[in-house]
């Protein structure tokens, strides 16, 4: 196995932030909620969501946008943004079979099945669409991402839940550090704002009750109670540092570590003591082989749950102390899901180029219960050199990836 660095040389996203890199950054400093009331969950328990903007002129950026679920196109999308900001020409790979996909999701086509199942239980088969599986399975932005950009290496979709976007980025690290790859597109995509899946977590009393999009979702703050659902996709360019030298490729970053885990303790509720959590972020050290003295800012996971806020939030303490800078930018997006690891690695690389850490929108008042470091108002200058971004999931899945500039 090779110890070689592996570098992230570029970046794409597609989020209720902004359909850019550039765009999310600017909007994740300013720190305004992108929550708003959504008219297709009018008959749902919970009404608010964080949606992407201006989906059908997005579709003319897409090739036959009427074979893509939105979570397979916000991929394309994002992996466009990723190839243009490294200066790669998916037309032209000197050995394509040594380029790699791997797109995360924790829930793939649920658009498609869940209106297909509709058509199906209204009509009957003669109604479902021939598309159905194609579009609706969650490997598939991972396999369309690669016909589109003619990627003839490893390919699959890490599930893990709301962990699958980091995991997709730490396994990048693993194919290129085994040589099995020069350069993977890696990442995460959700788009599962349905009456079906919204419904479900408002069931399970994961969702904000809020009726107030400004200040429904708000991690870590005493009066937060549930997330909001949000869509989108993030995507990174990974490749080995020879191959980028070799090509003269703009540095946007370095994957240093990454760390997995289990809970090994319920499929919803995180461990009480956060050992889970506590093991990723402990793991990534190591395998970045850095000390916790050597972060400069924790990218929570802080999902504005009650539960999730504080047991990450003692987690980071118990590793870092409680004077490490952490912030949440679900506040501003939401949660994506599947797609929100991938998304928050990308703002911690923008903070690590710009030298800011952005605050946790939507903060008012920290919860007492939360000993740490927690960046509320404005988002404060300073230079670092590493951060640390956490995503975990249900099944009790831990990731959590170290990232310097």
């Amino acid at each position: 196995m090779s110890n070689q660095p592996v570098v992230i040389t570029g970046m794409g996203m597609i989020t209720p932030a902004g359909n850019s890199v550039s765009e999310n950054w600017d909007n994740i400093i300013k720190g305004e909620t992108k929550a708003a009331l959504d008219p297709s969950l009018e008959d749902c328990p919970v009404k608010l969501s964080c949606r992407v903007n201006n989906i059908d002129e997005l579709d003319m950026e897409v090739a036959k946008p009427w074979f893509w679920d939105d979570y397979a196109k916000f991929a394309q999308l994002a992996t466009l943004e990723a190839l243009r900001s490294a200066g790669l020409d998916h037309k032209n790979w000197e050995d394509p079979t040594r380029v790699a996909v791997l797109i995360g999701s924790g829930a793939g086509g649920t658009q498609t099945l869940e209106a297909q199942h509709r058509a199906m239980l209204e009509g009957d088969y003669e109604d479902l669409s021939p598309l159905t599986l194609p579009m609706g399975l969650l490997n598939m932005a991972a396999g369309q991402v690669a016909i589109e950009v003619n990627a003839l290496g490893p390919c699959f979709s890490p599930c893990s839940a709301c962990a699958s976007g980091a995991m997709a980025i730490g396994l990048a690290k693993y194919l290129i550090n085994n040589d099995i790859a020069d350069v993977v597109i890696a990442g995460g995509a959700e788009a599962a704002i349905t009456p079906f899946y919204v419904s479900s977590f408002a069931k399970m009393r994961t969702l904000s009750l809020n009726p107030d999009p400004a200040t429904a979702s708000r991690p870590f703050d005493k009066e937060r109670n549930g997330f909001v659902i949000g869509e989108g996709a993030g995507v990174l360019i990974l490749e080995s540092q020879a191959h980028a030298s070799k090509r003269n490729a703009p540095v946007a970053g370095h994957l240093l570590g990454y760390g997995f885990s289990a809970d090994a303790h319920h499929v919803t509720t995180p461990h009480p003591e956060g050992e889970g959590a506590f093991l990723a972020m402990q793991a990534a050290l190591k395998d970045g082989q850095c000390h916790p003295s050597d972060v400069g800012y924790v990218n929570a996971h802080g999902t504005s749950t009650k539960g999730n806020d504080v047991i990450e939030s003692e987690a980071i303490k118990r590793l870092f102390g409680s004077q490490v800078p952490v912030s949440s930018t679900k506040g501003v997006t939401g949660h994506l899901l599947g797609a929100g690891g991938a998304i928050e690695a990308i703002y911690c690389l923008k903070g690590l180029q710009s030298g800011v850490i952005p605050a946790s929108a939507n903060l008012k008042e920290l919860d007492p219960n939360i000993n740490v470091n927690v960046i509320a108002g404005n988002s404060i200058e300073r230079q670092y050199r590493i951060a640390l971004s956490n995503s975990f999931g249900f099944g009790g899945q831990n990731a959590a990836l170290l990232l310097s500039n």
